[in-house]
């Protein structure tokens, strides 16, 4: 499935970042999907679904299919397209501070877009206090070895 997920978003000319934030997916979930250390849930599946309308269940989950439903097909039932076809470019619209991707009228539905919401920088504020302290000096070195014996280095005065 992490495949189809690729396969997917390159279709959507989308890298790993664009695509987790348009599904709402963390970037750190989905390339712990892409490295195989996590499978994908049924979440992800929703989320992608919600992004994707029109995305063909069966080849996202099994590799049955066609990518897109047609039209008629996502109206009349859930069996999967037989048929290859190219599948339709579909991008979404993401909020990033005021400027907006393109969207395409006739096949993506702009209501079921997750956006990214742009939240304020918080600043930390950290204050370094300086304190004199006379200068301290090496008083011994004392070396453990895996016997158990010890070493103690004395520097001279």
């Amino acid at each position: 499935m992490q495949d189809r997920i690729r396969e997917l978003m390159e279709s959507q000319h989308m890298n790993q970042q664009l695509f987790a934030n348009a599904t709402g997916i963390s970037a750190a979930s989905l390339s712990s999907i892409f490295k195989g250390r996590t499978k994908p849930t049924l979440n992800h599946v929703e989320a992608i679904k919600n992004t994707f309308p029109n995305i063909n269940l069966n080849w996202l989950m099994f590799g049955s299919g066609s990518m897109f439903n047609s039209p008629e097909q996502s109206s009349q039932s859930s069996t999967p397209d037989t048929d290859e076809q190219e599948a339709p470019i579909i991008e979404p619209t993401i909020d990033f501070g005021g400027e907006d991707l393109p969207s395409s009228e006739s096949t993506y539905n702009a209501s079921n877009m997750r956006g990214v919401q742009s939240t304020p920088k918080k600043v930390n504020n950290t204050v370094v206090k300086i304190i004199d302290k006379p200068q301290r000096k090496v008083s011994s070195i004392q070396v453990i070895y895996d016997d158990n014996t010890i070493e103690i280095f004395v520097p001279k005065k």
